[in-house]
């Protein structure tokens, strides 16, 4: 029987990196803007309504700062992997050569979650923002033209229906992808200026709008708040832990700077930068937001059943509307909405990168990874992906499918935080341009707190997640196990690779973006 747990030796990861067709043309600042891309969406215009709401009222500020310190364990074990395997694949890759080949598949497997169901969610938003900036405009899309055909049918319709801008975002990002990561890094830089600029114009001219006193308490008292016959607790320390769990998500997407470590130019050092950098400013702009939020509306006042029920579904620009300031919805829902664009992008190309890096390794086709020798980048890896993403998005009730991102964003996180750890109590003295500060701490709390986040997920995506993993491993003995290139003996044109030290070919060039 085959070494399920075989590993992939550092020898084979340097040959890789040599022999990649990938072009190297990322610097530190385009991989910043990368994870900021990913990071900041639709999400902190809408979670912080609900984090204030339901869980911590004006102390979200706080419950963010614990989400961000949480996210800091995992992006440190990232960001020392990164420095010593600057390959595509993020933690598949890092898994592989560390814990094992079956653990590595299955991270690999579970990345698809975060990833390619992450990018389907995407897809589904952006509809929706779009759709709204269109009757800002007095333009109003069909309904069958916008909703799947679950929803559609639901709502007492009948008829053929799907989700067309869905569809066609899908589409027009995968083309943009396609003509190569230098011009998509370029794309991707001026969406994240202009969401950022929208960011910090929330954050200045509604400081002009802020009511100390809805500041107070800012720690409220614990309550039970029931809505539809159901109860839960909010508020009081409690609720601000409840609310750093809730509001976790928004956070997701440093991760993806690691899947283009294939395409960075100094990637052992900008790498980790890129990841720490990101998760740090998205972290400041996203606690004053919610600093600036609950200062212009008392978080009272996102109740669905109170004064104000729309205000939760889009509190930053319903706070503007109270304020007398409605033109400024404006503005937050055009930079929504082409912010999500990037987001989605970065989503795509992070699962390209994890599908070349298993391709390379025998684990699925090779078709996944072909090179463009023009483009440098992946096409028909892109394409594929693009035709799945496109038809799930515009077909598919996408809820569920939410959830199962968290689940797979969270699982990598866990194992990465293990992986990093095995790997430096087993290969200590393996060159590290970074190194965790005490990592038995570092690594111990990350896992806890992922572990600790997954368990509070919904059964619902629990149980789907479960049986994700189950039909991943099916497909391992079934097809991958077979066709691994380390249980068929070696690497082939791979350890056909000169074995000089790969620093001597890595360009070391202060990149300027």
């Amino acid at each position: 029987m085959s070494n399920i747990w075989i590993k992939k030796p550092m020898e084979a990861y340097e040959a890789d990196i040599k022999k990649s067709q990938l072009k190297r043309v990322l610097g530190k600042w385009s991989l910043t803007a990368i994870g900021i891309g990913a990071i900041i969406g639709g999400g902190i215009f809408v979670l912080t309504g609900t984090g204030a709401y339901y869980n911590a009222g004006p102390a979200l500020a706080l419950s963010f700062v614990i989400a961000g310190i949480a996210c800091v364990f995992a992006a440190l074990c990232y960001a020392e992997f990164a420095s010593i395997l600057p390959v595509e694949g993020s933690a598949y890759a890092y898994a592989y050569g560390t814990v094992g080949e079956i653990f590595a598949w299955i991270i690999g497997w579970g990345l698809i979650l975060e990833y390619a169901m992450g990018s389907m969610t995407v897809a589904v938003s952006w509809s929706g923002y779009f759709g709204k900036l269109l009757k800002m405009f007095g333009l109003h899309l069909p309904a069958w033209l916008t909703t799947d055909p679950q929803t559609y049918l639901a709502a007492g319709n009948s008829g053929f229906s799907m989700n067309l801008p869905a569809f066609f975002i899908v589409l027009i990002v995968i083309s943009i992808l396609l003509r190569g990561t230098k011009g998509a890094a370029k794309a991707n830089n001026f969406i994240v200026m202009l969401k950022v600029a929208a960011i910090i114009f929330v954050i200045v001219a509604g400081a002009f709008f802020i009511d100390p006193a809805n500041w107070t308490p800012f720690i409220p008292e614990p309550t039970v708040i029931t809505e539809n016959g159901v109860s839960h607790s909010a508020y009081g320390y409690a609720g601000i832990i409840a609310g750093a769990s809730a509001i976790f998500f928004a956070y997701v997407g440093f991760d993806a700077v690691s899947t283009q470590a294939g395409e960075a130019i100094n990637p052992k050092k900008d790498v980790p930068f890129a990841i720490i950098a990101s998760l740090l400013i998205c972290t400041l702009l996203y606690i004053l937001v919610s600093l600036v939020l609950t200062g212009m509306m008392h978080y009272s006042d996102f109740n669905p059943l109170g004064k104000y029920p729309d205000a939760i579904k889009a509190p930053v620009a319903y706070a503007f509307d109270i304020a007398g300031q409605a033109w400024a919805g404006y503005i937050i829902t055009i930079a929504a909405t082409v912010g999500l664009i990037s987001v989605l992008m970065v989503m795509i190309m992070g699962q390209s990168r994890i599908f070349l890096g298993m391709s390379k390794d025998g684990l699925i086709p090779k078709t996944f990874s072909k090179v463009n020798t023009e483009t440098g980048v992946p096409s028909k890896n892109l394409m594929i992906l693009g035709g799945v993403i496109s038809v799930v998005a515009a077909f598919t009730p996408i809820n569920d499918l939410a959830h199962m991102t968290s689940f797979g964003t969270l699982f990598a996180f866990t194992m990465v935080c293990v992986a990093v750890w095995v790997l430096r109590v087993k290969q200590p003295n393996l060159q590290r341009n970074f190194r965790v500060p005490a990592l038995p701490v570092i690594a111990t709390l990350g896992i806890l707190i992922n572990i600790y986040l997954i368990i509070n997920l919904s059964i619902e995506a629990q149980t789907y997640s479960a049986i994700w993993l189950l039909f991943g491993f099916v497909i391992y003995f079934l097809y991958s196990r077979k066709n691994s290139k380390l249980q068929n003996g070696g690497f082939g044109e791979t350890f056909k690779a000169e074995q000089e030290p790969l620093e001597e070919i890595e360009i070391d060039i202060d990149n300027k973006d």
